[in-house]
Formats: C-alpha cells, sequence, structure tokens
C-alpha cells in the first residue's frame, strides 16, 4: 500500500494553486487511488476544479460542474502535475473549458467539461428514472477493503446483499451492482462538485459476472443534475454491453429524496479468466 501523508480531505486533495495565465498546479493524492493510480472520479474532481477557475478568471459566474467527460490517455503519477486549461466560451447560461492534465510535458489525461448553476430548490419537471430498492443501510455489507484500492478509505459502500453474491464467489448473470454510498472524508457530506468522485467510486459492475480486477476506464462522462441533500446516496450501476474487451457501463445516483442526482456512462478494458 502506498504511504499516505497527504490531506484526506476530497477539497484538499483535489486543490489547484494558479501557476500563471490559464495554468494550475496539482498535487495528485495516494488517497485517491486504485491499485496506485489515481481514481478517474477524483481526477475529474481536479479537472473540474481547473475549468471552475479558469472559467472564474475570465469572469464567469457559474459554480457547478454541470457535465464533464474525461479521457484517459494514460495513468499519471502520483504528486506534482500541471493542469493547463483553455476557456472555450463564458456564456450566461453556461461556460465551457478544456482542461488537460500534464506530467514531464505529456497529456495524461483530458476533459471537456460544462458549467452551470445548480439551484437547491430546484424541482424536476420531467424524471423517467427511479431509485434502486435497497436493503437497509445496515443490512448491507462493506465493501471488502483491499491493500490495492485507497478510495475505501474515504467512502463508506454497502452493497445491497442481491448484487454482492460475487463476494462469496458466486457468480450471476447480471452485471449490477447496487448499494448505499457516503463520503468519508472527514470534511463533510456529498456536494455537486464531489458527486464526479462518486461517479467512478463503485465497483466495477463486471464483478458479479466474474471478471478480473482490472477494469480501466477509457472514457468517463458524468452528469450532475441536482444538489445532493443526504449523507447517504443509492446507486445502482449495470453493464450494457461487453464485447471484444470493452465495457460499456452506466450509473445512477440518487438522493434520499428519490432524485436523480447525477448520472455517468464510461467505456473501460475488461478481462475475464481464459480471454472471454
Amino acid at each position: 500500500m502506498s504511504t499516505i501523508d497527504e490531506p484526506r480531505a476530497l477539497r484538499n486533495a483535489a486543490g489547484v494553486e494558479p501557476l500563471g495565465p490559464g495554468r494550475y498546479a496539482v498535487d495528485l493524492s495516494a488517497y485517491y487511488t486504485a491499485a496506485d493510480h489515481p481514481n478517474g472520479g477524483y481526477l475529474q474532481c481536479v479537472l473540474g476544479n481547473g475549468a471552475l477557475a479558469a472559467a472564474s478568471d475570465q469572469g464567469a459566474h457559474h459554480l457547478h460542474v454541470t457535465a464533464i467527460t474525461t479521457n484517459f490517455i494514460g495513468a499519471p503519477a502520483l504528486g506534482p502535475a500541471e493542469l493547463h486549461t483553455e476557456v472555450r466560451r463564458v456564456g450566461r447560461g453556461v461556460s465551457f473549458v478544456h482542461v488537460t492534465l500534464v506530467q514531464d510535458a505529456q497529456v495524461t489525461t483530458e476533459s471537456l467539461v460544462t458549467l452551470g448553476i445548480l439551484h437547491e430548490d430546484s424541482e424536476a419537471r420531467y424524471m423517467d428514472a427511479s431509485a434502486p430498492e435497497l436493503a437497509p443501510v445496515d443490512e448491507c455489507g462493506e465493501s471488502l477493503d483491499s491493500e490495492e484500492v485507497n478510495i475505501r478509505r474515504v467512502v463508506d459502500l454497502r452493497l445491497d446483499p442481491s448484487s454482492a453474491r460475487w463476494w462469496d464467489g458466486e457468480l450471476s448473470e447480471r452485471g449490477e451492482v447496487r448499494g448505499w454510498m457516503r463520503l468519508n472524508d472527514g470534511d463533510g457530506s456529498w456536494s455537486a462538485w464531489s458527486l464526479l468522485f462518486a461517479s467512478d467510486a463503485i465497483p466495477p459492475a463486471t464483478f458479479p459476472l466474474g471478471s478480473s480486477g482490472w477494469v480501466p476506464t477509457l472514457q468517463l462522462t458524468t452528469y450532475v443534475r441536482r444538489i445532493p441533500t443526504s449523507e447517504w446516496l443509492r446507486f445502482r450501476q449495470w453493464c450494457v454491453v461487453i464485447a471484444d474487451g470493452i465495457v460499456d457501463e452506466r450509473c445512477e445516483l440518487f438522493d434520499d429524496r428519490g432524485e436523480l442526482v447525477a448520472s455517468a456512462s464510461q467505456i473501460a478494458m475488461v478481462r475475464f479468466p481464459g480471454g472471454h
């Protein structure tokens, strides 16, 4: 396990500092890793912070990342890195920023970020999404600890028994995981911004099908739709299709109102025993 001496709170671990016009310094934390590589949702928080700072520097009044699409070109190393930003548009309703994460003059990660303003008192006019039915939190099993998954130190995951049988080696015909999630970074509960991390903090939905632990994300898109109101979020993540060593996954996150607060889609590489 990596030695951890960085700040544990997500807002500190994903903080950015100005270096010059359009450039920001970051220090990638070992707390937010899996297999010693930065978690994709954590990197979205970092890149989102860079986008918010860059847009603000050019007069944007937008407070929230409402959409972000991230390409994971290569795994960045822990420690110092730079964000390079290009504000594509500052608008009345939305702003757009392109952000790259650079180490040793190489781009490792890039995002196109949409910024806007979410309102705590907004009501959904239409919603065709339902919070998953789950056993109570105290009846759901805690996610297994792993020395290779440091993000388990900062997020509590409780899997519904119906989607956790793979823990005991019982595989399923359905690629889906459902359960509860709570931010446990010592700094507070979920916010619209930290949902960017939540969208990629769930075990891969390929695990119930028998995949290995190697499921590196290639591209991740997260939409943040509401400001969450609860300590615990309900989540559902499922596989849409697996073919040619690539999985297409979807994720939905709901707060205690039953409101869809965020959704995500990603494609990732995947391996199964026997190469199938």
